[in-house]
């Protein structure tokens, strides 16, 4: 097969496409021929070896979400699997690929209704945004910021708070971005690239605001926790900035303000199972749409992370096998 692989930590550069074997399932496994895989940030921290991503041994085929047919299963598995469309997360590596191996208990199947760039554009970042949500309850009338709000995670996530009667403020890095944010509902948008960005977020939320998701940490946070007023929700839930921000519980508790870190969206794979099932669906009914950016052969996956970390893409990135 073809696969995407990183022999060490570093640049973009360090991806390399390479021919390797063909794995085969093993018992509560399938193999699944892909044909579209996703590309998170966390894809681009993992292969940097950054301090905030989750700890991965190289060599290493990244990747942890990808969508297309069945063709083999293990020797315990239903063999009724084979041929379906499916959506998967594949334990969180070797997605990059060509096939891939996922466990039968993580498989979501697709109805032909829903196509398989949109399921994979949703698998992560869906069951993310959905748990998120239902986590902070915005509700009708509340003002909502959703920081890097043109993202995968961030453009659900305006999606959300507009349907639930939200007032929406996107802070994105440009006016494109901004633009495709208020596309998605948001109402007001904000770049927090320029100097005076708080200044202007302020004078758009003159008696503060009531949710914050903050998928940037780093210099944001403490000028949006600033602005949350008594009974609101503080959601942090990425490292986008470079590092994750520290609220301190005490003036948190003292003005009343809940403090909601990413594990609590779900505890168990069951949760976390359900989450996609209810985002997925979401998509099918039309309620929530996926915004896919930009897609990539297998084999530019070097310039696929490059325009990720360059602040270059909106909504989703995949590569395509």
């Amino acid at each position: 097969m073809r696969a995407v692989i990183a022999d060490r930590p570093g640049a973009p550069a360090v991806l390399r496409t390479v021919t390797l074997p063909d794995p085969e399932p093993g018992p509560g496994e399938v193999r699944v021929v892909v044909e579209v895989a996703a590309v998170t940030f966390v894809d681009t921290l993992i292969r940097a070896g950054s301090p905030v991503a989750p700890p991965a041994t190289f060599p290493l085929v990244p990747g942890n979400g990808v969508a297309g047919i069945v063709d083999r299963v293990g020797g315990d598995v239903d063999p009724a699997w084979l041929g379906a469309r499916v959506v998967t997360t594949t334990g969180g590596s070797g997605g990059y690929a060509s096939l891939a191996l996922a466990r039968v208990t993580d498989l979501h199947r697709l109805p032909e209704s829903l196509g398989l760039r949109e399921a994979v554009a949703v698998l992560a970042d869906g069951r993310t945004a959905v748990g998120l949500h239902d986590a902070a309850g915005p509700r009708p009338g509340e003002t909502v910021v959703v920081t890097a709000a043109a993202g995968g995670v961030g453009g659900l996530l305006v999606q959300l708070a507009n349907t639930s009667g939200a007032r929406v403020v996107a802070l994105a890095g440009s006016a494109r971005k901004l633009d495709h944010a208020r596309g998605l509902g948001a109402d007001v948008g904000v770049n927090y690239r320029d100097p005076d960005w708080v200044d202007t977020l302020r004078a758009a939320v003159p008696d503060g605001v009531d949710v914050v998701f903050d998928g940037v940490g780093a210099d944001l946070t403490a000028p949006l926790f600033a602005l949350v007023r008594p009974g609101g929700r503080y959601v942090q839930h990425g490292a986008a900035g470079g590092t994750w921000a520290t609220i301190d519980s005490a003036a948190a508790r003292d003005r009343q303000v809940t403090v909601i870190p990413l594990s609590a969206i779900a505890a168990t794979p069951e949760e976390f199972f359900a989450l996609t099932e209810k985002a997925l669906e979401l998509v099918g009914e039309g309620r929530i749409r996926p915004t896919i950016g930009q897609t990539f052969p297998l084999d530019e996956a070097v310039a696929a992370h490059t325009a990720i970390e360059a602040r270059a893409t909106i909504g989703k990135t995949l590569l395509l096998p």
